[in-house]
């Protein structure tokens, strides 16, 4: 067994909780067979390392040959899920309609058909109800199998209204189909280049969108596909930084689980719908809506009938985390941000390895812009190094364009003059690369290439007024616009030709912006 395989395994026995565990020894030890013994006993050294060892397992159990070892954690490996597939049976709808199906089968291979039939109708009663449309179609197939060797009244009937059952499954499923084929399309495109930089990216997204979506009427689809028909809008006007299209439709999104219950049977995709309205409203600077909106989020563990798994555990800590610092980025708040981050910041440096790397990448910028907010310089560097050393260059080129902006004016802030010019060589070199050096980009390095240790501090302010002059300028441009999305460098500029922190100037224009944040509260 591969290395990889080894450490998946050892990820698996390490992430079981204890009931699962305890499940696991009587599953395996009921049965009593000798070399059920020998890969118990490997389960039970494995649940005690802190870090995997191969060879301290071997020295610990001697009885353990090397070359029995692969073929002893293969068979445990299948064995654990085996045990998790019986200890989630009465918890996971799809394992109920899949045994149901399987008891079906076996029934019918003994020609049990009326037995059969009611377990099949018990499966598609469920299935329906859970909008599992690929299990209705397997159903349906017994179904046919069923007719066919029994004979009695109505039977031509019956296989009618199965027939265009099956029929209707099948359009939904192409459907369902085509929205979650053009969505993944876009999100590919979306996770290495971040929001469209010309009319060309415009374009291709377009193209995309537009070019593979079926005809549909919306007051027609079932819930699942309008699921999947929102989140493709949303990932579309995202795409295309239409925040208010995108909000919308985010809207629809969780609205359908407001409106059809059902939020602890699907909470994975009601949770991903109300972090996507989430960053519309904080794109948008709706506060009132975004705080209220981040209370419900914090309060999903305790609703009835819902049970956190590590996957969604994990979500819900990763989107908790970003929209509280989304909150203080739309307050100006950056001084409570840092301190929160004093408080939690060893839970964070263990919490962050476990994101995926975009995830990843975004929580290191939003850090950094924290830091970077509260005048933290020294501090934000950390933390855009974390993107600007990674290997991941080939993920969000955008952020990773930003995070090397973001560095340069930081060493500028604090007065690191002499790594300017290879920063500046480095950052240009990189946006040139990447095909990402536009007109904001290209007016901000022009303005720190210009700046000299001897400058006075009236010479430094006619700069910066002239560099805020020309950001302005680009502010409706539907393109140079997505600069504002991932740094306030006018506000930076404010701050600068006011003598005042950044974090007040921010403040002070959220005050004047926000739809009355004095009525909301986290």
């Amino acid at each position: 067994m591969s290395n990889d395989i080894s450490k998946g395994l050892f990820q698996l026995v390490k992430g079981l909780s204890p009931s699962e565990k305890r499940y696991f020894r009587l599953y395996v030890g009921k049965e009593g067979k000798a070399q059920n013994k020998k890969f118990l006993r490997l389960f039970e050294l494995l649940d005690q390392q802190s870090d995997y060892s191969e060879g301290h397992i071997l020295k610990q159990e001697t009885s353990f040959k090397p070359s029995q070892m692969s073929n002893l954690k293969a068979h445990l490996y299948k064995r654990i899920l085996q045990s998790l597939r019986s200890y989630e049976s009465g918890n996971i709808r799809d394992l109920k309609i899949r045994e149901m199906i399987d008891h079906a089968q076996i029934l019918y291979n003994r020609s049990l058909y009326s037995q059969c039939a009611r377990i099949l109708q018990k499966a598609k009663k469920l299935a329906m109800r859970h909008h599992n449309f690929e299990m209705l179609l397997e159903i349906f197939k017994w179904e046919k199998l069923v007719l066919s060797q029994t004979v009695g009244k109505g039977n031509q009937k019956r296989v009618n209204a199965i027939i265009d059952q099956v029929r209707d499954v099948n359009n939904r499923i192409n459907n369902i189909n085509s929205f979650s084929n053009i969505s993944v399309k876009l999100h590919a495109l979306y996770l290495r280049k971040g929001f469209i930089r010309n009319q060309q990216d415009y374009d291709t997204v377009t193209t995309i969108f537009k070019g593979e979506m079926p005809e549909y009427k919306e007051e027609e689809l079932s819930f699942f596909e309008k699921l999947h028909l929102y989140n493709l809008f949303v990932d579309y006007y995202f795409f295309i930084q239409d925040f208010q299209s995108g909000g919308e439709y985010a809207q629809k999104w969780v609205d359908l689980f407001d409106n059809n219950d059902g939020i602890s049977d699907y909470l994975d995709i009601y949770l991903k719908g109300l972090n996507q309205l989430m960053i519309a409203q904080y794109k948008l600077m709706r506060y009132s809506d975004f705080v209220a909106n981040h209370r419900r989020m914090k309060s999903l563990p305790s609703l009835r009938g819902v049970e956190l798994d590590a996957n969604l555990h994990l979500k819900l800590q990763k989107y908790t985390y970003s929209h509280l610092f989304n909150k203080y980025f739309m307050m100006g708040d950056f001084d409570l941000g840092v301190m929160l981050m004093d408080k939690i910041r060893n839970g964070l440096e263990q919490f962050i390895p476990q994101l995926d790397k975009h995830s990843r990448l975004i929580m290191y910028y939003k850090i950094a812009c924290l830091y970077f907010g509260n005048s933290d310089f020294n501090e934000a560097i950390k933390w855009l190094h974390k993107i600007i050393n990674t290997d991941s260059e080939d993920i969000r080129e955008d952020v990773h364009s930003f995070a090397r902006i973001v560095n340069l004016v930081s060493h500028f802030e604090l007065g690191h003059m002499e790594v300017i010019p290879y920063y500046l060589r480095s950052t240009y070199r990189y946006l040139s690369k990447k095909d990402d050096l536009q007109q904001f980009q290209k007016y901000i390095l022009r303005f720190i290439k210009r700046l000299e240790r001897n400058m006075t501090a009236q010479d430094l302010v006619v700069e910066f007024r002239a560099l805020r002059k020309q950001l302005l300028g680009l502010v409706d441009s539907p393109f140079e616009k997505r600069a504002y999305i991932y740094f306030d460098i006018i506000s930076w500029l404010e701050s600068r030709i006011q003598g005042r922190k950044v974090a007040e100037i921010i403040k002070e224009k959220a005050l004047k912006t926000l739809d009355d944040p004095t009525t909301a509260t986290a």
